[in-house]
């Protein structure tokens, strides 16, 4: 078993990684948390996903965020470069060369952070962790200038967290964990007008390793996730509104470090993940706000984990790599699901297998995917999806 395959998010949740207690030592990696920034898509040949190599990247990394610019490039910060200690260094990608450059660094080294894409096309960079503990810093980099700045920090250091951007400019930063180990219920919201955090309302239940989908009624599904002792089949809501989450129905199975996407009819695709017995799950199924229900759909061609997931322009979702069921080994063959007929289909393959990476929607329609580790090491390498 590979490095990667050892380094563990805390010890409490060494089933669900499959990983070796013997190998935690005294740090940790935390899981990343899909982001519904990074959310996004390309097209193929029908029931194809034709991939090619770019790059390399400046920098090796998995754990990073990646966040489509106004203006096309795509920003590409942080993470690690051998699974444990956090990069401060940043890079942008250009889709007109197909290059990857050095821009300013972050404030702070960081990884499993959060990155969003605000109106005003500024990004907030939220959270994380530094090599010893949860941040509660945040970061602003501005497109204009190429530079990192610090703004307000949050009430509470967090990790493995979600950042969602609401329908009125804030943005929705829930749950994750201060320590690695213990889950929180707490969420607060970031005002950029004033460059400040405030608290709102406390979740129903602590999780880590959940997904929170912005809703078309402008509400956001925070899904599923890890409370610090068992995986969760739990969901609630959060109303922008009232500043309130509330229960809503739960999954059919148990799941944390899922994907979760919203389809064009406004349903919420949730798939894959771990469960809490260390399986690495093949299951999916759908949200629908109309009656607050989960219900099961088809299943992936394979079990996996650390995966992203990308709609497509023609309403499809593009599934690529993850670790699969033996949690040694990373996958190269994506799946595309059509909501239509509620089933995934194997989509080629890609020119390199990674898990924990980043796939990034371009203005032109290509899907860049980036970064991630392979088993063995980190990846500068990164590849793009064909419309």
């Amino acid at each position: 078993m590979s490095a990667f395959r050892k380094i563990c998010l805390v010890a409490v949740i060494l089933v669900v990684a499959g990983c070796q207690s013997s190998n935690l030592g005294t740090t940790f990696t935390p899981f990343p948390t899909p982001s519904s920034s990074e959310t996004g898509g390309a097209g193929s040949t029908p029931g194809q996903a034709d991939f090619s190599p770019i790059g390399p990247m400046t920098a090796a990394r998995v754990f990073h965020t990646a966040t489509l610019l106004s203006d096309g490039r795509v920003l590409i910060a942080g993470g690690s470069s051998d699974g444990s200690t956090g990069l401060a260094s940043a890079e942008l990608y250009d889709p007109k060369t197909d290059t990857f450059s050095a821009t300013g660094s972050m404030t702070e080294a960081r990884l499993s952070h959060t990155a969003t894409l605000l109106s005003d096309g500024r990004v907030l960079i939220a959270g994380g962790y530094d090599g010893s503990t949860g941040l509660a810093s945040a970061a602003l980099y501005d497109p204009r200038t190429d530079t990192f700045s610090a703004t307000g920090s949050m009430t509470t250091g967090r990790l493995s967290h979600t950042a969602t951007l609401l329908s009125d400019g804030r943005v929705l930063i829930a749950g994750g964990s201060s320590d690695g180990s213990t889950g929180l219920a707490s969420a607060e919201l970031y005002d950029p007008r004033t460059g400040t955090f405030s608290a709102t309302g406390s979740m129903t239940e602590a999780r880590l390793s959940h997904t929170a989908t912005l809703l078309s009624d402008g509400r956001v599904l925070v899904a599923a996730g890890y409370d610090g002792s068992t995986g969760l089949a739990s969901a609630e809501l959060y109303d922008p509104r009232t500043g309130t989450f509330s229960a809503t129905g739960s999954m059919t199975e148990a799941r944390l470090s899922h994907t979760a996407t919203l389809l064009s009819d406004g349903r919420v695709l949730i798939a894959g993940g771990n469960d809490d017995s260390g399986n690495f799950l093949a299951s999916a199924e759908l949200y629908d706000p109309k009656t607050g229900t989960f219900s099961p759909t088809g299943s992936m061609t394979t079990g996996r984990a650390g995966h992203t997931a990308t709609l497509l322009s023609d309403g499809q979702i593009l599934i690529v790599g993850g670790d699969d069921t033996t949690a040694s080994d990373t996958i190269a063959s994506p799946d595309l699901y059509d909501r239509t007929t509620g089933t995934f289909t194997p989509a080629g393959s890609m020119t390199t297998a990674r898990s924990f990476h980043t796939a990034t929607l371009l203005s032109d329609g290509r899907v860049l995917v980036a970064g991630g580790d392979d088993g063995e090491v980190a990846l500068a390498s990164a590849e793009l999806s064909q419309p």
